[in-house]
């Protein structure tokens, strides 16, 4: 049974369902069955990378739609097992991670090597898999914010999987080696024939100021987004942005910090969710690179709403999908795929329209 997305939404309900970006959905790619024919074939993707993008988007409820819900669960590193999976400790074992993903009606699951290496004779050929080729370890003192590869790219090859996903720390002093890092592993996953997702993220404490995180700055996240894929990233995955004016509030007094044009915030974007995120989804090549955004963190109660919301500004941006993972494996099996589902039944649901 399709879900009450009004409902869910609320007071909410009226002005996402029906807000009218300021940049036209007539000048972007946009998500649907042809995507892979229509955008990545006249690309230097070969047929081998064209098939694995494929993959992703025929198994799950959104096979055919050119829509993607898939399962991340890397917490285990990125934020300790036991801060993780205390709410629930069966995903301690992976290979429950993988069947929530299979139950929850994914189009694919994205994990640790080591949590897909565990069981990958027994569900690669079931579900297709994403490595997630480095993270954050959380063990050293003090904790260090850095993205470190934890395997090769041959590896994630070997055990079966469809594509790699990595994450940089745009902005971070570390950056620069991630992006060299990255970009070489991308090269080698195309060549090898897999698909390539790459988690955009911005770090730096300098991004917050004045009582204000711009982290999430719509401006900050789809310069990001561009860096992600000019190293040939074929799906980009996002924050969902909360405001703008990033580089403005970074460049105060006598400081000078990258570059910006006043009209990126007036012709470009208005403050309305939507627009924050259409800007997200210009800056991949007005879509050519797919826009897929976070779920967030569990919020307990609110997480349906949340989620549903979430997956409403990205479709009727332009994006493509959500990544959606604590909100789904930090309670009941049964409820975290209830909640997949409604994630699911946005892009599924007709009167969602791209705005």
């Amino acid at each position: 049974m399709a879900i009450d997305i009004e409902g869910i939404l609320g007071k909410d309900a009226q002005d996402l369902l029906t807000h009218q970006p300021i940049v036209s959905k007539e000048q972007l790619h946009l998500p649907g069955p042809d995507f892979v024919d229509r955008v990545w074939a006249i690309s230097d993707r070969s047929p081998r990378v064209l098939r694995s993008l494929e993959t992703l988007f025929s198994h799950g409820r959104l096979a055919g739609s050119g829509y993607l819900s898939i399962l991340p669960v890397d917490q285990g590193v990125e934020h300790s097992g036991g801060a993780s999976f205390t709410a629930n400790p069966a995903y301690f074992d992976g290979e429950n991670i993988v069947r929530l993903a299979i139950e929850g009606g994914c189009n694919a699951v994205a994990s640790t090597f080591g949590v897909l290496g565990s069981v990958a004779r027994k569900y690669a050929h079931k579900i297709p898999f994403i490595v997630k080729l480095n993270h954050n370890e959380l063990l050293s003192y003090p904790n260090s914010h850095d993205q470190i590869m934890f395997g090769t790219v041959d590896q994630a090859y070997d055990m079966g999987a469809v594509a790699v996903g990595a994450t940089i720390y745009f902005g971070s002093e570390e950056s620069n080696r991630q992006i060299i890092e990255v970009a070489k592993a991308f090269y080698r996953a195309h060549e090898l024939g897999m698909a390539t997702i790459l988690w955009c993220y911005t770090r730096n404490q300098g991004f917050v100021t004045g009582g204000k995180d711009y982290h999430t700055a719509a401006d900050l996240t789809g310069q990001a987004n561009h860096l992600g894929v000019t190293i040939e990233a074929d799906i980009v995955k996002q924050k969902v942005p909360t405001l703008n004016g990033g580089y403005k509030a970074l460049n105060m007094g006598d400081s000078s910090y990258g570059k910006l044009d006043e009209r990126m915030y007036t012709r470009l974007a208005t403050d309305h969710p939507i627009d924050l995120t259409r800007y997200q989804v210009m800056n991949g090549y007005m879509g050519r690179a797919g826009l897929i955004n976070s779920g967030g963190a569990s919020s307990g109660d609110d997480d349906l709403k949340d989620a549903v919301r979430t997956a409403v500004i990205n479709k009727r941006a332009g994006g493509m999908g959500l990544i959606s993972g604590r909100k789904a494996f930090q309670r009941p099996t049964d409820q975290g795929i209830d909640l997949l589902h409604a994630i699911q039944d946005v892009y599924l649901a007709d009167e969602v329209t791209v705005a």
